[in-house]
């Protein structure tokens, strides 16, 4: 667990993507966000003064989940940019593709990737229902939507091998738990940001076939 900003900003130091040019990237980051939030509510100001643990550390914790050179990356309601810019930001040879269909967030990410250069970042600015099927090699969601709801908008961006990494902080064995209908492998990471959080992570087969029972594989 990390307690505090100095304990944040050491660990993602110690990352093997944490060079020079990346701690940049997320240096601006964090400054662009702190402009930003002032013209729009992109994160709660309280958070603003943790920003490296409550949001980079959150986000950039997921790349411990897979193999360095994953791609693409598919991340659903980016919204302030979490986690997608900051995993742009640390693998930006990594093709992220962030969905936001909320037209002011759209435009702010749309700004943050060019101030950072990040070139393989692309934001699709529409409703997830509307965004053309294709197969992703990681699936994130941070505060999206419900698991089951969410895997039934998102399941078919999904192959066998997909990595699923779903931030759902204290709800996380509750809600996996709870799900029926799909034969996955998923279970709960325990959040280097939150002693209380969880992170759903894991592989989704597909959806159980009408009338037989079972939820996992």
């Amino acid at each position: 667990m990390i307690g505090n900003e100095a304990e944040a900003r050491a660990w993602l130091r110690s990352l093997p993507e944490s060079d020079d040019a990346a701690v940049a990237r997320l240096d601006m980051l964090v400054a662009l966000l702190a402009e930003e939030n002032q013209r729009q509510n992109l994160v709660s100001a309280a958070s603003l003064g943790e920003v490296w643990r409550r949001h980079i550390l959150d986000s950039a914790q997921l790349l411990s989940h897979v193999p360095r050179g994953t791609s693409p990356w598919l991340d659903l309601g980016t919204g302030a940019g979490f986690p997608g810019l900051v995993i742009a930001a640390l693998r930006p040879d990594c093709e992220v593709l962030m969905v936001e269909s909320r037209a002011r967030r759209i435009e702010w990410l749309e700004r943050a990737c060019k101030a950072m250069g990040l070139k393989r970042a692309q934001v699709i600015g529409k409703r997830l229902e509307l965004v053309e099927t294709r197969p992703v090699a990681v699936i994130s969601a941070r505060a999206f939507a419900p698991l089951d709801r969410l895997l039934v908008l998102s399941a078919r961006f999904s192959t066998a091998d997909t990595v699923w990494l779903l931030p759902k902080g204290q709800s996380a064995q509750q809600e996996l738990d709870a799900l029926q209908g799909w034969h996955h492998r998923f279970h709960v990471e325990q959040s280097l940001s939150d002693s209380a959080a969880g992170i759903i992570t894991g592989t989704l087969a597909g959806p159980i076939a009408a009338g037989r029972k079972g939820k996992r594989t």
